[in-house]
């Protein structure tokens, strides 16, 4: 991934200053004097992909996996309750973003997979992960797994199952991301600190949609995560379809119920996406992705190759996580910049 920070995200920098502990709050029967009383904030419960958890009180040796699950940390000053992070070293470059400084702080558990033997020797006492974001029950590793052991699980809302088998999705991407904020606010007792974020983002998104384009000026619009023989792209409930939306764009695979999933070639074709998103990470490089489609023989009459309007976004603005807002501001420039 290329080592630089788009302005956007610079941008927020600075409004991610937050100042402040946790908030006041009522007792779960709403009786703020007798929860003050009881030592204020805890217990607490929350509802997390339709399970309900409650906390004593905070996790202090929290292991996150994957970027934007770690910046969420992050973003809400909760480093100081983590154990570490585990994350592959393709994630671009970590030392200019607005969380550096949790970086700095966190210790690198590990660049492999993540697995239960490793939080164990975290002594962890909460993971916070998802499905297909760590947690994979063919590789032993689930909420049900760590509970057995004594260790508290937390799953990324984006990544939450629907029922309909193990399709993810249960609400909107930037819902989600303000789902998890609040519901960590809580845990952490520190939601005047999720609020604030929470009332930040939704004020960059509105600027960022404001000037969008609109109409029938919004373009089609397709996301590349990689895969030759068949792609992989966002649904309706993954980071991108928000991205995209709120950016300017018409989400060709809108209709696809699911988080990211793959399709078939023909149906990125008979949908002709006018700009194409590249999803960049991995050991395929985005030049390496953005010269494949260029030179795939069944994409040669699909607008957005034919006119060569590719867009790259990093990994960690496009999965959830803090970097989404800054993620709308961008693409909806570069749309307004690919408009004919």
């Amino acid at each position: 991934m290329p080592n630089f920070v788009r302005p956007a995200a610079l941008a927020l920098t600075a409004a991610l200053v937050l100042t402040g502990c946790g908030a006041e709050v009522t007792s779960q029967d709403g009786e703020g004097g007798d929860a003050e009383a009881r030592g204020g904030h805890y217990p607490v419960t929350i509802e997390n992909c339709g399970r309900k958890q409650s906390f004593d009180k905070a996790p202090q040796r929290v292991v996150t996996n994957d970027v934007g699950i770690t910046e969420i940390m992050f973003a809400l000053g909760l480093e100081d309750h983590m154990a570490g992070y585990v994350m592959p070293d393709d994630r671009g470059d970590l030392t200019s973003v607005p969380w550096k400084g949790g970086y700095q702080k966190t210790k690198w558990l590990s660049k492999k997979t993540i697995n239960k033997e490793m939080v164990l020797d975290a002594r962890a006492d909460l993971v916070f992960a998802g499905w297909n974001y760590g947690f994979n029950e063919g590789e032993g590793f689930s909420p049900a797994e760590l509970k057995r052991v004594g260790i508290d699980s937390y799953l990324l809302s984006e990544s939450c199952r629907n029922g309909r088998g193990k399709a993810r999705g249960v609400m909107a991407p930037l819902e989600a991301l303000y789902t998890d904020l609040r519901n960590l606010g809580r845990i952490f007792d520190v939601e005047d600190r999720a609020e604030a974020l929470v009332a930040t983002f939704r004020k960059q998104v509105a600027e960022a949609q404001a000037k969008a384009l609109k109409g029938a000026d919004r373009p089609r619009v397709f996301l590349y995560d990689d895969g030759q023989d068949k792609p992989l792209t966002s649904g309706l409930y993954a980071g991108p379809h928000d991205i995209i939306t709120k950016a300017g764009g018409d989400h060709v695979m809108k209709d696809l119920k699911d988080s990211w999933a793959t399709v078939g070639w023909e149906t990125v074709v008979e949908r002709d996406p006018e700009v194409i998103v590249i999803n960049d990470y991995g050991d395929t490089t985005a030049e390496q992705k953005r010269k494949f489609l260029k030179s795939y023989p069944p994409l040669a009459d699909v607008s957005a190759v034919k006119n060569d309007r590719i867009v790259v976004l990093d990994y960690a603005e496009l999965v959830e996580s803090p970097r989404n807002p800054a993620a709308i501001a961008s693409l909806a420039a570069d749309l307004r910049n690919l408009a004919p």
